[in-house]
């Protein structure tokens, strides 16, 4: 991880060595105290900002994590896994809070700013997508609702698998990006908002 700060030569601040594991994803935590960085192995680490130490370590997922996001606030993050699953955490002590699971390939997730929503993205593999029609890939974004972790809707659109998704920073829009090429923005419907799961 090299971590800069705008300076005259562009050199970073602080370079953390990673020889274990490859890190494929990684978001500040809450004041920029620390790093969170998701690895290749399914592990997630703490880095200090200021010294590059590993501060905590867990591995909740069983294989890479592909994509890690922040909630509006910083006290929780999302991760995406190829373990067909997306977890949420608490970004200072790493606690699992949540898990939601998919039939494929997770590569990105995201959480609301306003409800109590997650959206996710991905499907199975780009080289696998050819041999298969695009009916079984599985190329819809994934609404679950937080707390209860269970899906209440779907959004088709792609022809591929979904690299990645982000809400809107007033949450009344999702853009998606695709294999296909395209980046969608989806506007919710007023129904969106009234929307409360039956449990």
């Amino acid at each position: 991880i090299k971590v800069f700060v705008s300076t005259e030569d562009n050199q970073p601040y602080l370079s953390i060595p990673c020889s274990e594991h490859k890190i494929t994803s990684a978001v500040w935590g809450p004041l920029g105290e620390f790093v969170i960085a998701g690895h290749e192995n399914g592990e997630i680490n703490q880095f200090s900002a200021k010294s590059g130490d590993i501060l905590k370590k867990i591995k909740e997922h069983t294989k890479q994590i592909n994509d890690i996001q922040s909630s509006v606030d910083n006290t929780m993050f999302i991760t995406a896994s190829k373990d067909n699953t997306a977890k949420l955490f608490d970004s200072t002590s790493l606690d699992h809070i949540k898990t939601f699971r998919t039939e494929r390939p997770v590569n990105s997730a995201a959480i609301s700013p306003i409800m109590d929503h997650v959206v996710m993205g991905g499907g199975q593999e780009a080289m696998e997508v050819t041999t298969t029609s695009t009916r079984i890939g599985k190329f819809e974004a994934r609404f679950f609702h937080a707390a209860y972790e269970e899906e209440f809707g779907r959004v088709k659109g792609h022809f591929g698998p979904i690299n990645c998704v982000a809400f809107h920073p007033d949450g009344k829009s999702y853009s998606s990006g695709g294999e296909d090429g395209y980046v969608r923005i989806h506007y919710f419907d007023p129904q969106y908002f009234d929307f409360e799961l039956e449990v």
